[in-house]
């Protein structure tokens, strides 16, 4: 365990990302783990991910065309000004590679959907939560499910339901246009549910045919700036905490700023001790509304009041460089 324990901080206080903890030796190491504990050196390493340089030399040889995601080995695009759906697979060397491309009707109006019956297609980040087998032979032989309206559309007023993408009807006329799905041909709807794990698709769905993606040197800020969040909630900092957060926040529940600031201020008071870790993250530009992301990842929380694991999604604008969280759920 000793040598265990010796080799874990060794490896960290020699990696380039950490220079600035490095000591002479390995007994220097040892004296400071012994007459400071694990708990400084955590705390360190903590300031560390909140630095841009990390995640910028981090990142270099990442696939970032849809942003950064440890957790999808699907992406699909639906761009509705060239009515077709792209299907791009992570391969070997976590790069997404084009495997299929569609043509695809979406709804009869352009524009982002906003209410109940408008018969536009929406825009923006989403996920398939469900596989239909048993429907109407108008929506051809399956269909999956999407996550609209997600937290993003809720927090804008968007209504609405059952935007699916789904195959076409054998035995009968349709128009060339959906009111508001995504629909393909049945072969390929079929292809689809054999080539897909749902649970592991992101869905992208955009209308400029020049819709700008975000760059590397974007990511690695929001990155620092998610990290930067997590340290001053870990480390009790309330006022560094909440300038995180927008004026115009309002959480998934309806709890305004005004409200949100009482209830962390009652929570930070305790001044308790926090674990916190983020896995399976994403940070995904949000198409066609500059400067908007869309942060994914599951949370483990331990305190000694409250424990959580879950997933935990956030909507952030980049302002300045600076994260300024919108909505969370």
């Amino acid at each position: 365990m000793a040598n265990k324990m010796k080799f874990i901080l060794l490896f960290v206080f020699m990696s380039s990302s950490f220079n600035s903890f490095l000591f002479a030796s390995d007994n220097d190491i040892l004296t400071h783990y012994r007459l400071n504990g694990i708990q400084d050196i955590e705390k360190k390493l903590d300031k560390d991910l909140t630095g841009k340089g990390y995640w910028k030399n981090y990142l270099k040889h990442q696939d970032t065309k849809f942003g950064y995601l440890e957790t999808y080995t699907n992406v699909l695009t639906c761009n509705k000004s060239q009515s077709d759906l792209r299907v791009y697979v992570k391969d070997a060397n976590n790069t997404y590679i084009l495997k299929k491309e569609y043509s695809a009707f979406t709804g009869k109006f352009k524009g982002d959907k906003s209410k109940e019956g408008d018969l536009k297609t929406p825009i923006g980040v989403y996920n398939l939560v469900k596989k239909l087998s048993k429907i109407d032979e108008f929506y051809g032989p399956l269909a999956f499910v999407t996550s609209y309206p997600n937290i993003y559309d809720k927090y804008n007023g968007k209504t609405g339901k059952g935007i699916w993408i789904h195959g076409l009807p054998e035995h009968q006329d349709r128009d060339e246009f959906t009111k508001g799905c995504i629909a393909i041909g049945n072969k390929n709807i079929e292809c689809l549910n054999r080539d897909l794990d749902i649970k592991k698709t992101l869905l992208l769905i955009n209308e400029k045919s020049d819709y700008k993606k975000a760059t590397k040197e974007e990511i690695a800020q929001v990155l620092s700036e998610l990290y930067a969040w997590k340290y001053a909630w870990k480390y009790n900092n309330l006022d560094d905490y909440l300038n995180f957060y927008s004026d115009k926040f309002i959480r998934f529940d309806g709890m305004n700023m005004k409200r949100f600031k009482r209830y962390k201020k009652r929570i930070f008071a305790k001044k308790e001790k926090k674990t916190i870790l983020f896995k399976n993250l994403s940070v995904i530009p949000y198409p066609e509304h500059n400067g908007v992301y869309k942060i994914t990842f599951d949370e483990a929380y331990r305190s000694n009041s409250f424990s959580f694991n879950g997933r935990k999604t956030l909507i952030i604008e980049l302002i300045n460089d600076k994260m300024n969280i919108i909505t969370e759920k």
